[in-house]
């Protein structure tokens, strides 16, 4: 009843971003309408909630709601430009609005209070559900009661009509009752028990959500001076920072596991740290991955997916520096061979496993980044992230491990190998 929709279909699927400015531009060319132009995500539920940052304004005045809607709407649209606001259900209050007051002293003279006069205006206008009827192996019917439509027309034929009382005697409704008509909003939601108008904001594409939501919390919520006002940010910002905080604490508990699993295989508790080296530098090729993604193809922000590539990189990168710590222990204990001769024989010998096992990842990884077509956006940040931080901590991983490996791996005590006779 508030609001139109209309899409349009690509025959080149790679290009449907290219119809939104198009869109936009059709949308807001009707007089009096908020247009917003956006191309849905892989997994986008609802209306406009793929990428959207939820501001919710409740409160008791919805004079007071709607004038600081209408301002942060403009706050925004000049903090953040290219971004597309779309009020709901509307910051003008252009609705005819009817109210039905109770008057409490006379409910109680006759029994009755305010929910009871509540639930007798429901019976007269869209009537109220009493129970329900059911057939075995048929759908439930719903028993609602309801007065004839024909005899409530209007707000005051509710206001007119009769009420029967719990002493059985008759009442008219407006001797309980006072009404008053004013002008609303098309739709009355209500958050925490008040009256609540959201601002749904859609970033432009360079903009990711967390980054929205900074500026929103840093340049656009203090500019509002009133204080009767609840103001938060909802939807896809509660959301995420749920996710992230739940993201910091899977990334630790993988971080944990890996070195305990480690220290388990080494029998140490030294060796596995030297090995832990390389996740920051893992971490740094992740990074850089994904800035030469948004460079070089598209923009890709770093969403949920993109992050978790962070948390499959613990699992993926230790896996070069145990191959050179392992066999760099096997020479030291099993062959009695000098530690730096050791090293280095080790790293030399594992250098073909270590570039086979990686080029095949990294070889396996590109199509998820260079391959378009509709959902590439859904697991490029993901792809970008692994090989990106696969290819720098190989790399380094060469170098830095045995470096770091001569100053431990002297604790080990060289055995002679006994001949055999």
């Amino acid at each position: 009843g508030d609001f139109m929709i209309f899409g349009v279909l690509t025959k080149d699927t790679s290009r449907a971003g290219e119809l939104i400015p198009v869109l936009k531009e059709v949308a807001n060319s009707f007089p009096g309408i908020f247009g917003i132009s956006k191309q849905a995500g892989v997994f986008e539920r609802g209306l406009g909630k793929g990428r959207t940052v939820d501001i919710d304004i409740s409160g008791s005045s919805i004079e007071e709601i709607a004038g600081v809607g209408a301002q942060l709407f403009g706050t925004l649209a000049q903090t953040i430009p290219g971004s597309q606001i779309r009020p709901e259900p509307s910051i003008e209050l252009l609705f005819p609005e009817v109210k039905i007051i109770p008057d409490h002293e006379r409910l109680n003279a006759v029994g009755l209070d305010a929910r009871s006069l509540g639930i007798i205006a429901d019976v007269l206008m869209d009537g109220r559900k009493i129970s329900e009827f059911k057939v075995d192996g048929k759908k439930k019917i719903n028993l609602i009661i309801k007065a004839d439509q024909k005899d409530i027309q209007t707000p005051e034929d509710v206001y007119h009509s009769l009420v029967a009382t719990p002493t059985g005697d008759l009442v008219t409704f407006d001797s309980l009752s006072t009404l008053q008509r004013d002008s609303s909003l098309s739709v009355i939601r209500h958050l925490g028990g008040k009256r609540t108008i959201t601002l749904q904001v859609t970033p432009p594409n360079d903009l990711t959500v967390q980054e929205t939501i900074e500026i929103i919390q840093a340049k656009v919520l203090p500019t509002v001076k009133n204080k009767n006002l609840d103001i938060q940010l909802t939807g896809t910002a509660d959301k995420l920072v749920q996710t992230i905080s739940s993201m910091e604490l899977n990334l630790i508990l993988a971080i944990v596991i890996t070195y305990l699993l480690m220290a388990a295989l080494f029998g140490n508790f030294f060796y596995p740290l030297i090995i832990m080296i390389t996740l920051p530098l893992a971490a740094a090729g992740g990074f850089i991955g994904l800035s030469l993604t948004n460079t070089f193809l598209s923009s890709q922000p770093l969403d949920i997916l993109t992050m978790l590539g962070f948390v499959i990189l613990i699992g993926i990168v230790v896996n070069n520096a145990i191959l050179i710590v392992h066999q760099s222990l096997n020479l030291v204990r099993n062959h009695a061979m000098e530690y730096k001769e050791a090293v280095i024989e080790a790293t030399h010998s594992r250098l073909r496993p270590i570039f086979m096992s990686t080029l095949t990842s990294l070889f396996g990884m590109l199509p998820l980044i260079l391959a378009p077509g509709p959902g590439s956006e859904f697991y490029r940040g993901l792809g970008s992230v692994i090989t990106g931080g696969l290819a720098l901590s190989t790399l380094f991983t060469l170098f830095v491990i045995p470096a770091l490996l001569l100053f431990a791996i002297r604790m080990e005590t060289i055995k002679p190998v006994k001949e055999e006779k």
